[in-house]
């Protein structure tokens, strides 16, 4: 696990906070471990000016509900970021750098455009997240496919993963256009899977929420913006797994070392440290 020392340039990540948006401790905390330098900030501050979003190098808009997913999650939230922050969001994206939406951030990028960003477009609505087919919260751990093609920054090295979910409204829906077009540029990053790493084919609970081609996440053509349903900074640890004391026991009958950390879920966010690190 990376730290701040050995002279590599410092990334200043932002993660929001405020209105219900709840994942933000984590969040910081899962940079802290790679080496990045996170600050939580609340919205206002950025709507004030009182932070300067060019001031960082990664954007997270984090998980949680926020505004009470009124009018549906992330609607508000997104409405909020493009009537104040639409300049500086875009002079974000134009300046190389990086934006990770985790849960209700995936559905804020989704409901501002940011995501899918088609020819560059960050402003056209052209997907949607919207109620699980099952008709309840899902609050579950969940398995994932890595799609090797894929431009995405955050997921570079990685093949697949397990992490929780915690949504009510997660289902991805696009037109058959979009769909097809979403696959044929990779964009389609991450898919709900079986156990044997399988794709899910729809089916509940690995698909856990009736997502069209099982897709638990996508970015946008530079692989610069990337939204995500499941959790990586929930897994920060392993003992955050339901399964860890089994896990341990298990690797230590078969004489492996038992490696507490790091977990596969922290490449996420190392992968976007390090891309920032690298880069002029």
């Amino acid at each position: 696990m990376k730290g701040h020392g050995g002279g590599a340039r410092p990334v200043h990540v932002a993660v929001l906070t405020g209105y219900g948006l709840n994942c933000d401790h984590e969040t910081a905390h899962a940079f802290h471990l790679v080496g990045g330098i996170p600050y939580r900030v609340h919205i206002n501050d950025l709507i004030a000016r009182r932070r300067c979003l060019e001031d960082y190098d990664i954007l997270v808009l984090d998980g949680g509900f926020s505004w009470a997913d009124d009018h549906g999650a992330g609607v508000l939230e997104a409405a909020r970021l493009k009537h104040n922050l639409a300049d500086a969001l875009q002079t974000f994206i134009d300046a190389g750098k990086l934006i990770l939406g985790i849960c209700n951030g995936f559905q804020a990028l989704v409901n501002l455009g940011f995501l899918p960003g088609f020819d560059g477009d960050h402003g056209k609505k052209l997907v949607a997240l919207t109620c699980n087919d099952c008709g309840n919260f899902r609050d579950d751990w969940v398995h994932l496919t890595v799609n090797p093609e894929t431009p995405c920054v955050f997921t570079r090295g990685m093949t697949g993963l397990e992490l929780p979910v915690r949504h009510g409204e997660g289902k991805f829906i696009a037109s058959d256009e979009v769909m097809n077009r979403l696959d044929g540029q990779g964009q389609i990053v991450l898919r709900y899977a079986t156990a044997k790493g399988v794709t899910a084919k729809g089916l509940f609970p690995d698909n856990p929420n009736g997502s069209l081609d099982d897709i638990a996440g996508i970015c946008d053509p530079s692989g610069r913006i990337f939204g995500l349903m499941p959790h990586p900074e929930a897994f920060n640890h392993w003992t955050n797994h339901p399964n860890w004391t089994v896990m341990k026991v298990l690797s230590k009958r078969r004489g492996q070392n038992w490696r507490p950390e790091p977990t596969p879920a922290m490449k996420v966010f190392e992968n976007a440290v390090t891309y920032m690190q690298r880069r002029e």
